[in-house]
């Protein structure tokens, strides 16, 4: 194995973990826009939801959406942490 395609590897990570960390962000805003925001979310948010007067779908969609973000945040941290170790 060359020192080329070893390196090559570690810097193929490093922007898939940022696309990874900006994605996980996004989910966590997006998590908290609906537990918060509640039935004043924009209409495409509200698309797909067949309860609209119901505030308990959001608070599951919301820590759905936060859970998620935070997963992902954390498989970026451990593709880069282990992308600065190689």
């Amino acid at each position: 194995m060359s020192s080329a395609s070893a390196s090559g590897g570690a810097a193929g990570r490093r922007p898939m973990a940022i696309i990874v960390a900006v994605i996980g962000v996004i989910g966590i805003i997006v998590g908290a826009l609906y537990m918060f925001a509640g039935n004043s979310l924009p209409s495409f948010m509200l698309s797909g939801s067949h309860v609209k007067a119901g505030h308990g779908n959001h608070l599951i969609r919301g820590l759905v959406c936060v859970v998620i973000g935070l997963a992902l945040l954390f498989f970026a941290w451990r593709s880069s942490k282990s992308a600065a170790r190689d």
